[in-house]
């Protein structure tokens, strides 16, 4: 969507950064995007962050045994979003495996971009940064701060299953208090409709927030749905008739929810103790990348 060699309309676009380096998407944990697990058997869907990484960690091994020109290039894992706690996770895992000579690689560093890192200073920013673009009120803002204040408690004493559902409560506080901002474009709102769904709904399902977002971005017919079930589908070859572009999204967010509000500092420390070149890049008014509330970098 943002940094591969074509745009959503499957042109070219001016710049890549294959003319630079080789490029790697992977659809991880599986279950998300075009990854899937046999009959829908979410007991072989990856529980924690842990897991993912190993899972991922896998793949990379058996890429690099049988890609010898990968073998010396340093390879630098990037994130954005959730994404960045994989990241970590993942640069520590790999780090194990090429010290064991599992992996035939040398990492080179890792960037984490607006990265769910630490879920409880994300939350406390919530309520301030609507609050100063006028979104929340200071009604608002004290019921915004009050639920933060919440999960940080809860984190403080690892409770992060009730953490995770006081991050739904905040959540439908903003929507409530702001007119159904936009969490993924807070220079927009919600529809009315949307914005009672979300409301009342699960995390699970607040996820198709994030890929009605990823969908405005695909000008053709279809959105990224079409995109990516019909060319991106049949240029791979290798996805099942029945199988459809993030199907069991869904039950990848149930599976992880005891590992969602945990924070990854430590594992950043950890990286940075031990040599890793870690990237930090964030910004609230991209050209290409609007100002998200789930992953503020005020």
């Amino acid at each position: 969507m943002e940094i591969g060699p074509l745009d959503t309309d499957l042109k070219p676009r001016a710049t890549t950064w294959l003319n630079k380096a080789d490029l790697l998407f992977v659809d991880n944990p599986v279950g998300t995007g075009f990854s899937f697990v046999e009959g829908g058997n979410k007991s072989l869907m990856a529980r924690t962050d842990g897991q993912a990484a190993r899972d991922l960690t896998a793949l990379l091994i058996k890429l690099y045994r049988h890609n010898k020109p990968l073998q010396g290039s340093p390879l630098y894992i990037v994130a954005e979003s959730y994404g960045g706690k994989f990241a970590v996770t993942t640069a520590l895992t790999a780090l194990k495996a090429i010290r064991h000579g599992h992996l035939r690689a040398k990492l080179g560093g890792v960037a984490l971009g607006d990265s769910w890192i630490s879920p409880e200073d994300s939350v406390l920013s919530w309520g301030p940064l609507l609050y100063q673009l006028s979104r929340i009120d200071e009604k608002g803002l004290q019921q915004c701060d009050s639920l933060a204040n919440k999960i940080k408690a809860q984190l403080k004493a690892k409770q992060y299953a009730a953490a995770e559902k006081s991050w739904e409560d905040l959540e439908s506080a903003v929507l409530e208090q702001s007119n159904s901002v936009n969490f993924y474009n807070i220079l927009k709102d919600e529809s009315s409709e949307d914005a009672a769904v979300l409301a009342t709904a699960g995390a699970a399902v607040r996820k198709v927030g994030y890929t009605r977002y990823l969908s405005s971005k695909a000008t053709r017919e279809g959105g990224l749905d079409g995109l990516m079930n019909a060319e991106v589908k049949a240029k791979l070859g290798i996805i099942p008739n029945n199988f459809t572009w993030g199907e069991q999204s869904g039950d990848v967010f149930e599976a992880l929810a005891g590992d969602f509000m945990k924070p990854r500092i430590n594992e950043v420390d950890q990286l940075l103790r031990l040599g890793v070149e870690v990237t930090i890049y964030s910004g609230q008014v991209w050209k290409k990348h609007p100002p998200s509330l789930l992953c503020p970098t005020s």
